[in-house]
């Protein structure tokens, strides 16, 4: 046979070998079940955003809680999360997804009604604690589903979707749950919230949930009982995570980026009013820079960030956030705090979308459950840690300093991550 005539035959068997084209997030949204599940998350977020406000402006206003005290209702909702991710997990991998969904839904919107009720500030606590340990199930099973519905090469856009969610009810969020408590008091959000997580329920039970068959095979933990078991099954998870290296490192950085979004969101009012002498008005634009930087990436990204991998715009990512952390400690003008919160929103997104899709495309299905559990419970631990530590750091030194900290901690991760954490390629053979 001839060069040329083998020619046509190489290209369209490289044709045949090339993946497919990346599906935009209007390709995703076609495929139903994504679709009703984007609607829930559009519905519960928006409730659960006018909750939370709606409490903070009444233990705020009404029974004049300290600053520690409305922090609180933060860390309150993020412990058991944290806490209980890595167990959720394991339950999460063994129930019927489907059932899991609507279940949460429902008991976290008789829960949210439960707030009618609260007149003490642990009633609040007590009450979003309890949410947060129903939303632990909930977030690993919405995340299996996905990973089922979607094809690996329309994960990147649906979790664009779903963050994209997330970010803009962040930001019109507030400004919802102020006018509505004004004109109606906090019960009306309340309310809201509890019919929010009910219409979410409604969607998830219109579609159709599959789930990967998967063989079982039989451990020696099973014939030791039934906590044996689940702690054989929580092992299996973390050792999937500790011995890939590249997703270890995917998920430290997605850890560090919310524990700087945690540093970050007590300390910036402070910067504002110590470092750049300004009050609330550039308070409240410094802070919705952030998630304007976010929602401007996420786009971004998903659009003209195919060609690049996952773990480059990762890198990018970091130094992103490291870049707007010491502009912000190097100069103290309005712009550069605009501009500085702008990079570090912008830079988050080059971790959240392809972190997530990285996940899902190298966790096996029989083990997603696991991994998203436990990958919540790190990213809610990270807040956590942010939230605790960064008065502390502030008050040990400046919280321009703490700025610098941060932005090494953040170059430190990416260089070991280059060196360490990368794939290494075998050598291509003669």
């Amino acid at each position: 046979m001839s060069a040329s005539a083998a020619q046509p035959e190489a290209s369209a068997e490289s044709r045949a070998q090339a993946p497919p084209a990346a599906l935009s997030m209007r390709e995703v949204l076609r495929i139903a079940t994504m679709r009703r599940l984007w609607y829930a998350q559009i519905v519960s977020n928006f409730g659960d955003f006018l909750a939370l406000f709606a409490v903070i402006g009444v233990l705020t206003f009404k029974l004049h809680a300290t600053a520690q005290q409305v922090t609180g209702v933060q860390i309150s909702y993020q412990v058991p999360i944290a806490v209980l991710g890595i167990l959720a997990g394991v339950f999460v991998d063994r129930w019927p997804l489907k059932r899991t969904l609507v279940s949460s839904d429902i008991i976290r919107g008789f829960l949210v009604l439960a707030l009618l009720l609260a007149t003490q500030i642990w009633h609040y606590y007590l009450i979003l604690a309890a949410i947060s340990v129903v939303s632990s199930f909930f977030g690993p099973a919405q995340g299996v589903v996905i990973r089922e519905a979607v094809p690996l090469h329309g994960l990147r856009s649906s979790n664009a979707l779903m963050q994209q969610v997330m970010f803009i009810m962040r930001i019109i969020g507030p400004a919802a749950a102020g006018m509505l408590v004004a004109s109606f008091g906090p019960n009306a959000c309340y309310l809201l919230d509890a019919a929010s997580f009910f219409a979410s329920a409604c969607f998830i039970l219109s579609v159709t949930v599959l789930r990967s068959p998967t063989i079982h095979r039989h451990t020696a933990a099973e014939d030791r009982g039934a906590i044996a078991q689940i702690w054989h099954d929580m092992q299996q998870g973390l050792s999937f995570i500790i011995h890939h290296a590249a997703l270890l490192f995917v998920i430290l950085a997605l850890a560090s980026g919310m524990f700087i979004m945690g540093c970050f969101g007590p300390l910036i009012a402070v910067y504002v009013r110590d470092s750049i002498h300004a009050g609330n008005k550039v308070y409240g634009w410094a802070s919705a820079m952030i998630g304007v930087g976010i929602l401007i990436g996420i786009n971004l990204l998903n659009t003209y960030g195919t060609r690049l991998r996952n773990s480059i715009q990762v890198y990018s990512g970091l130094a992103g956030i490291a870049i707007g952390l010491v502009l912000l400690a190097v100069l103290t003008q309005i712009w550069s705090t605009l501009l500085g919160n702008f990079l570090i929103g912008f830079a988050v997104a080059g971790i959240i979308i392809p972190a997530q899709t990285m996940i899902q495309q190298e966790t096996p299905p029989a083990l997603m459950g696991r991994v998203g559990s436990t990958v919540m419970s790190c990213v809610f631990s990270a807040q956590i840690l942010g939230l605790l530590l960064s008065g502390a750091l502030a008050q040990v030194t400046s919280v321009r300093h703490v700025f610098v900290i941060c932005a090494g901690m953040l170059i430190l991760l990416a260089l070991a991550g280059k060196l360490f954490m990368e794939p290494k390629h075998a050598p291509a053979k003669p």
